[in-house]
């Protein structure tokens, strides 16, 4: 195996390296045929072995190939446009669908198995355990490797996987598939945080908004399309669908993901990077409070869909199976408009306000649906359009304000608020079926109205700006103070993954033309005091060199001096002489 070489590009095998590699040891096809005709050499044989590992290998080059448009250009990076977000939506679709495909045929399940209802009723609690499970375990290594071949094996390994759920006999074997699906069923959980990377903090929302809304959309077809399919065919069929849709999704995937580098470069310790997820909910409250919000609105949500079938297959409806699921497209139509309120509503506000908006979303549809429904259909209705609405509303809010508290680990913090989200779900769907069968429909409406009021309290301990665990400090305003930011505080460094959008590349040049402004300024600013300093120094050269040749001058001064008065000393002692010698002659005389 060579060492992994520019992302998107594997380094030719070398003569010596494949010679020494146990995975491209494998003997020559000559040679293989040979081995062939002798007595049928043992498959246990370590020719034999090296064989299949060569066979894998190649595979897993034919998988991890990266056509040459996907290949990461750091000076010029992939462009994320509207068709590969739409992309991301319809894959977090079909394959979170593959948890929800068994819900409204386990009767019919249990029919083919030739087992009793309580035996197929474990299989919904198996894909949503080993959906934890991958949430847990394979998530947050997106924060490790690169995201392109990640989400390739998981998605080509889910559709696998599910070509043995549409041919299957057995219930033990059907029950494990399930299982070991919904472990490998997190592709969307991968690419929100992508998602996270690639999108301008501004557009952040509305992009991630197209992803949540196929996230939530493909729970619901799910429901629609295994109902409707199985009453006219068999259930076999619609998990040859699944296969169908999941291996389109990978070769749309494959031709059309660009590569991207990961976003920790240098290397994580998995349990390390575990263990950091623990640490988070001691460094951010805003992470724990989205945690406390998505644990209580992600219950209403299961509340209502799990008890929904009970209140319609019951009196005074009496819907069919069929009619109940056709419920789910009212809220495939609130995912619809998802994105223009992300757009318009969610990008624009600091994101608790667009939070408490889908609470009180969620909050009305509650309340309408519950102390309605047992007399009109019209509650039920009401109550699937807002709260789904506004369910979807709190996530992508919330979403918005976590990924920029760690930039560089927005896997793992999606994955501590996605264990908080299926938490929710779980209590939802245990909590309200319980109080269903104790109190009817009012009762377990009940219990969602008080969920929904918990969030709110949740939600208002903290303000817009508060930085801290509880209180309102830096004011009650809800227009964002940094434009281009996705929590309307944070400002992000630039991200090496991302392209820069039009306005932004116009920013861009703006402030290179004012630096470069600004530097011509300075060291115009510098010439002149450098031409001012020369000037100083040239005065200074000048008055030290009149100070010189004044010294000079007057040096010269006390030598004349100095000769003068050595003259007139002798002048003086010339004159003296002549006087002392005529004294002197005058005495002797």
């Amino acid at each position: 195996m060579t060492p992994p070489g520019p992302v998107g590009e594997r380094k030719p095998e070398h003569a010596d390296s494949a010679s020494s590699s146990p995975l491209s040891s494998s003997t020559s096809p000559d040679a293989s045929r040979a081995a062939g005709t002798c007595d049928n050499e043992d498959a246990n044989s370590p020719n034999a072995s090296n064989s299949r590992l060569a066979r894998l290998w190649r595979a897993y080059d034919a998988v991890s190939f990266t056509p040459k448009r996907c290949r990461w250009d750091p000076v010029e990076p992939p462009k994320f446009n509207i068709w590969l977000n739409l992309l991301f939506g319809a894959a977090g679709a079909f394959t979170v669908a593959n948890l929800y495909y068994t819900h409204p045929i386990l009767d019919i399940l249990a029919q083919d198995f030739g087992v009793d209802y309580v035996a197929v009723a474990e299989i919904p609690t198996l894909a949503q355990a080993g959906y934890a499970l991958g949430l847990l375990t394979l998530c947050p290594l997106g924060d490790l490797l690169r995201r392109r071949p990640f989400v390739l094996y998981l998605v080509f390994f889910t559709a696998s996987l599910s070509i043995g759920l549409a041919t299957t006999g057995s219930l033990a074997a059907f029950s494990a598939i399930t299982f070991l699906t919904g472990v490998s069923t997190v592709t969307p959980q991968v690419m929100l945080p992508l998602v996270g990377d690639l999108a301008p903090p501004q557009r952040r929302a509305s992009a991630m908004a197209i992803v949540v809304s196929g996230l939530t959309m493909g729970i619901l077809i799910a429901r629609v399309l295994s109902g409707i399919m199985t009453q006219y065919t068999t259930w076999r069929a619609v998990f040859w669908l699944s296969v169908g849709l999941q291996y389109t999704v990978w070769f749309l995937l494959y031709l059309f993901m660009p590569d991207y580098p990961s976003s920790n470069p240098g290397g994580l310790n998995y349990f390390k990077m575990l263990w950091s997820m623990l640490v988070m909910l001691t460094k951010h409250p805003v992470l724990v409070q989205a945690c406390f919000i998505t644990f209580f609105t992600a219950a209403t949500f299961t509340n209502f869909w799990t008890t929904l079938t009970f209140l319609l297959s019951d009196d005074p409806y009496n819907y069919s199976t069929l009619v109940i699921g056709l419920f789910a497209l009212i809220g495939i139509a609130s995912m619809c408009i998802g994105p223009f309120h992300a757009r318009y509503v969610i990008d624009r506000f600091v994101p608790i306000f667009s939070v408490l908006l889908g609470m009180i979303y969620c909050l009305i549809g509650i309340t309408i649906g519950t102390y309605t429904g047992t007399f009109t259909v019209a509650g039920p209705v009401i109550q699937a359009f807002l709260n789904d609405f506004g369910m979807q509303t709190c996530q992508i809010a919330n979403r918005t304000a976590l990924f920029a508290v760690e930039p560089k680990g927005r896997s793992r913090v999606n994955t501590v608020f996605m264990v908080a989200t299926f938490c929710g779900q779980l209590t939802g769907t245990s909590v309200g079926s319980n109080l269903y069968d104790r109190g009817g429909w009012i009762a377990s409406g009940s219990y969602s109205v008080g969920s929904i009021g918990a969030a709110l309290v949740v939600c208002l301990l903290r303000g817009p700006w508060e930085t801290r665990w509880v209180g309102w400090r830096g004011g009650w305003s809800i227009r964002k103070k940094v434009a281009n930011s996705s929590d309307g505080n944070t400002v992000e460094e630039k991200n090496p993954l991302r392209r820069l959008d039009t306005n932004e590349r116009l920013d861009e040049q703006a402030r290179k033309r004012q630096a470069g402004e600004d530097l011509e300024k300075g060291e115009a600013r510098n010439g002149d005091h450098q031409v001012q300093e020369q000037g100083e120094c040239d005065q200074e050269a000048v008055n030290s060199m009149g100070v010189e040749r004044a010294l000079e001058g007057h040096a010269a001064e006390d030598k004349t001096d100095e000769v003068y008065g050595d003259d007139e000393k002798a002048s003086s002692k010339d004159v003296e002489a002549p006087t002392m010698s005529r004294e002197t002659a005058g005495n002797k005389v």
